[in-house]
């Protein structure tokens, strides 16, 4: 060949070459420039996921479909397989076009004289799924166009999710995982045989496939088909004729799932506006489902009585993660505030946080579970608590008050205890709703003068739980699940559930029998004023759960009350999620045995005639010896108590005498039960250092006495009482004496209107002032129409 040819072919080889290297890269610049099919970027159905990441709850997609994303890792490898044997066998190394596939199409075509098999590959379908065009041959060099586009802008994986999720199976459904909850009711990750050929089957024909009435038998001859191909190839678990023998006995689904729509309270307030396609939660899949059936069957029972929300929140103690949520009774009901999530809101807690004090004040050192207190009327100021029936045990053991959810004497203790540390204590454990604002809350606070959340309530007893360290609830798992500061010691925990496990309580509930209840059990239960909420709140050996029933829109009803309507739900709740038995708990090292009076549970005096041993805290024991046993000398001849000022050479003997509180020697004496009193101090002795100064209890400090109407003045009388001092007490009002008091501190005074200065004298001189208003009744008050039939 001459040099001259040479050239030219030279010349022309490498102008094809250029063009080529041209093209491709025309090719390639286009497939950036050109825009993607715009619904590739359609979001997704927003799913709430459970602990395991399977789906909880799912939403319709912006576009109104049901199309959850599918992840290969999520997904049957089986089934991927299948795809590809049926669908594209070369998928893995095309370029979007299978060229082998094109010729063995085009060749078959021409033998029958018609279309009998297309050569689209998983790409072009993907295409044709995200960018519909009729079928022309047009419309499918577009697709193999749009095919190569895809193919140099995503990986094969992302291509292959892609096709999975935008995978038409009928209707509003898309997507593989989606296909699998709604036929069969639970994801793609792990797929039967004749799951794997139906969800093959259905995209062939979609509309013509999907489950109905009059295409039974189409789908289950698509089905056998799809089936027969995957045995021959390989493709199935087991020898073909088993699996095929097998396919004919699996029943079709008869109609589609609805898909999951669980914690649909939660999934509301979590998917709203969330920006995530899948929000992880801590909920376990099956505690939700057990809990939201038994809350379902209380819901008919709750409506007969006008009531109408309800919250579940079920707690691990140990790691705060919560594992059932309910925040009502039917999402899609319409009843009152039916969709508002009432896990969250703020709600009177009635009694319930009564063992968070009693914690509080034993592990300050403040209190033993054996103490006696007083449950007694009492005023602290215009504030005249009572208990929740009225009744009062004069003298009642703190771990009894505690179990019987008795008012008078916790609100003592908060008294003793301080307002200010107890809300502190609330904060500290995670409580956010509390208002900051100085002076909000006053002694109510411990019966339900302050709102919690369910989720709050949770919260403070995980910590009662978990050996008084602080963790709140977490929904998140990311958020941070580690141990927060301490709270209360292990044994003032300890203490409190030990209380709270007691079991013969007004709060027990009716309906079962003790036998039923596992041992390990401790609860409490709380009724807001007004019969506005029923709380019950349960610790188990690993769970804490608690259960509010009301009205968010603030309608009370006689049936809320925590013994009568939570509880029993309370431990239906436990006793679905298993919550049963646990061996017995030993105390905690912080806590060792002292002695105590038999009688006060205070550290013996040596009066005390008789002692019992009782849990403690070994670093903080109360130091108060027992106020009530008392040694006194008689006086052998008269019976009356001598002081060694007065003894006077007289015989005596030396006697244990019980010496109550004031206020419970008056209330006594108001129930027709006067104790029996002290013997007299002989003439001539005093009572010096027997008690300290008086103090006046009553009219309370800051209280406005107003006058009854229609009542003459001089004919109407205030009671004075004081506890302490030495008797007599003198009272003066504006300087002028009015009464004497014997022993029980008690006088009477007919007040006027005006601003008065009282005064008591004990007599010792020692002295208590108080200054107290009297107010006249207004001239226009008319109490004709007062009282009613």
């Amino acid at each position: 060949m001459s040099g001259a040819r040479l050239g030219r072919a030279a010349r022309r080889g490498v102008a094809l070459l250029l063009g080529l290297l041209g093209s491709l890269a025309l090719g390639w610049a286009g497939a950036w420039l050109v825009p993607l099919p715009a619904r590739l970027g359609a979001a997704p159905s927003p799913a709430l996921l459970d602990a395991e990441g399977e789906v909880l709850h799912v939403a319709l997609a912006p576009d109104e479909r049901w199309r959850l994303p599918s992840a290969l890792s999520r997904t049957d490898p089986r089934y991927l397989h299948a795809l590809m044997v049926v669908e594209d066998a070369r998928f893995r190394w095309h370029p979007g076009v299978d060229p082998v596939a094109v010729l063995r199409a085009a060749a078959g075509n021409l033998r029958a004289g018609e279309v009998t098999s297309g050569a689209s590959t998983l790409t072009m379908q993907l295409v044709r799924m995200v960018e519909p065009r009729p079928r022309t041959l047009r419309s499918k060099a577009i697709e193999a166009l749009r095919a190569v586009q895809l193919e140099l802008r995503f990986s094969k994986d992302e291509l292959l999710e892609l096709y999975l999720t935008f995978l038409p199976f009928g209707g509003n459904l898309e997507g593989v995982e989606t296909a699998s909850w709604a036929l069969f009711g639970h994801s793609a990750a792990q797929l039967t045989d004749a799951e794997i050929a139906l969800l093959l089957a259905i995209p062939q024909d979609p509309n013509g496939r999907r489950l109905g009435e009059g295409r039974r038998a189409a789908l289950r001859a698509a089905r056998a088909h799809i089936a027969g191909r995957l045995g021959a190839a390989g493709a199935l678990e087991g020898p073909p004729e088993a699996v095929l023998a097998d396919l004919a006995r699996t029943p079709l689904p008869e109609v589609a799932r609805p898909l999951p729509r669980m914690v649909p309270h939660l999934a509301a307030a979590r998917l709203r506006g969330a920006g995530a396609l899948r929000v992880p939660t801590t909920i376990h899949r099956g505690l939700q489902a057990r809990v939201e059936r038994v809350v379902a069957n209380l819901q008919r029972d709750a409506a007969e009585n006008n009531v109408h929300n309800v919250a579940v929140v079920v707690m691990d103690h140990g790691d705060g993660a919560v594992r059932a949520l309910v925040g009502g009774f039917d999402f899609a009901a319409d009843t009152p505030a039916g969709q508002v999530p009432a896990f969250g809101v703020p709600r009177s807690p009635g009694s319930t946080l009564k063992p968070l004090l009693y914690a509080q004040a034993i592990s300050a050192g403040q209190l033993l579970p054996e103490q006696l207190r007083l449950d007694v009327p009492a005023r602290f100021g215009s504030y005249a608590p009572r208990n929740f029936d009225d009744r009062y045990d004069g003298l009642v053991r703190v771990e009894e008050a505690l179990s019987r959810s008795l008012n008078v004497p916790f609100i003592n203790l908060l008294h003793d205890v301080g307002l200010e540390p107890f809300l502190g204590l609330l904060r500290r454990a995670g409580v956010r709703s509390l208002d900051p604002r100085p002076g909000r809350y006053g002694l109510s606070a411990i019966v339900g003068g302050l709102e919690l959340s369910p989720l709050e309530v949770a919260a403070v007893y995980g910590a009662l739980a978990r050996e008084g360290r602080a963790r709140p609830p977490r929904i998140d798992p990311a958020e941070d699940g580690a141990l927060g500061e301490i709270l209360v010691d292990p044994g003032a925990a300890y203490l409190t559930r030990r209380a709270l496990r007691l079991r013969d309580r007004p709060d027990f509930p009716s309906r079962r029998a003790l036998a039923d209840l596992p041992d390990g059990l401790a609860w409490k239960t709380g009724t807001s004023f007004g019969h506005r909420d029923a709380w019950a709140v349960g610790m188990g050996p690993t769970a804490v759960v608690v259960v509010w029933l009301g009205n968010l829109d603030q309608r009370p009803s006689r049936w809320l009350l925590g013994s009568e309507a939570a509880a029993p739900l309370l431990f239906d709740v436990l006793e679905a999620i298993g919550e049963g038995r646990a061996a017995p708990e030993p105390p905690p090292a912080d806590l060792s045995e002292v002695s105590v009076c038999a009688m006060s549970g205070h550290l013996p005096g040596p009066a005390c005639p008789q002692q019992a041993r009782a849990l403690a805290l070994a670093a903080r024991v109360p130091p108060e010896r027992c106020p009530f046993h008392q040694h006194v000398e008689i006086d052998v001849e008269t019976g009356e108590e001598r002081l060694p000022t007065c003894r006077d050479g007289r015989p005596t003997r030396v006697e244990a005498v019980v010496e109550l509180p004031e206020a419970l020697r008056r209330w006594l004496a108001d129930q027709g039960r006067a104790p029996a009193p002290r013997p007299p101090l002989a003439p001539g002795c005093a009572a010096v250092g027997q008690a300290g100064p008086p103090q006046i209890s009553a009219p309370p400090a800051g209280e406005v006495v107003l006058l009854l109407p229609g009542v003459p003045a001089d004919r109407q009388e205030l009671p004075l009482e004081a506890s302490g001092g030495a008797p007599p007490l003198e009272w003066y009002v504006d300087g002028a004496l009015v009464a004497r008091a014997d022993a029980d501190g008690r006088a009477w005074w007919a007040p006027r209107a005006g601003l008065h200065e009282l005064l008591v004298v004990d007599a010792r001189g020692r002295t208590d002032r108080r200054r107290v208003e009297v107010r006249a009744p207004p001239a226009t008050t008319d109490l004709r129409g007062a009282g009613g039939p």
